[in-house]
């Protein structure tokens, strides 16, 4: 891994179309592919950790809680540069859980980061645990790639299955030609109208749809208001581009909740 070509790796527990419409939100251009058993990977077209001054990790740990608050399902960031690599899981509204490596494979971490990583995913208490152990222990055989090449391992178990070329510590070109000769579907943004049609499309055949409708919609839409409008004021303030996507996901969601029936008569 060298430090003039730093990469990326979103893997969301989530089937492509449930993933589709949050990444939208991202004002991003990603790469989305089915990456195995109810598992999908988007690749980022761009570079906006080289563009925008942000560290590759603090960008994609943005944006896996954006995609995570959209599907209500886990999402990991993989990210490496010529210094560390390392993971961010999301999972909904808690604290996100991460670890990071030295280039070296050297751990600095923390070992209880890595057994909340297992129990979000839902891995096997015993077997999968066991294998993640390692993980958080020196081994000079062991550089940062062979790291994450561990931890999908321990992944695929859970059945996420990366297409071939991608695979974390490959150069972002790299990985965006791979993912293309794959037939991976473009992502990008199209505009509010098509962003709400998705959205509601999405929420109702999810299980937030009974939420959408009655004055629980109501409630619950405050309450994603209440939290995604300072989402959006701290992320624009700390020119943390993936939190102020969190923010903005919600606020959608929240509108949606509000005024359900107007948006669906008009959208439909």
């Amino acid at each position: 891994m060298k430090a003039t070509s730093p990469g990326a790796l979103l893997l969301c527990r989530a089937e492509p179309a449930a993933v589709r419409s949050p990444a939208h939100l991202l004002h991003e251009q990603q790469l989305l592919i089915s990456a195995g058993q109810q598992w999908s990977a988007l690749v980022p077209e761009g570079k906006p950790w080289l563009d925008g001054g942000e560290p590759v990790d603090r960008v994609l740990s943005g944006w896996a809680c954006a995609i995570a608050l959209g599907v209500s399902r886990p999402v990991l960031a993989l990210w490496w540069d010529g210094d560390r690599a390392g993971f961010t899981l999301a999972a909904g509204f808690r604290r996100p859980v991460g670890y990071v490596w030295l280039a070296d494979g050297t751990p600095v971490g923390e070992d209880e980061a890595m057994r909340t990583f297992g129990q979000r995913l839902g891995l096997d208490p015993v077997l999968d645990l066991q294998s993640l152990e390692p993980l958080t222990r020196p081994d000079p055989d062991a550089d940062a790639r062979a790291r994450l090449l561990a931890l999908i391992a321990v992944l695929e178990r859970a059945g996420l299955h990366l297409p071939e070329g991608l695979a974390p510590g490959e150069p972002a070109d790299r990985l965006r030609s791979a993912a293309r000769a794959l037939g991976a579907e473009p992502v990008e943004w199209q505009g509010w109208r098509d962003a709400v049609q998705a959205e509601l499309d999405l929420v109702e055949e999810g299980p937030l749809g009974p939420w959408l409708r009655g004055p629980r919609a109501r409630t619950f839409g405050a309450a994603q208001l209440a939290a995604g409008v300072p989402l959006v004021v701290w992320g624009a303030w700390h020119r943390r581009g993936g939190w102020s996507a969190a923010g903005a996901l919600l606020i959608t969601h929240g509108v949606l909740g509000l005024l359900y029936d107007r948006v669906r008569g008009r959208a439909g």
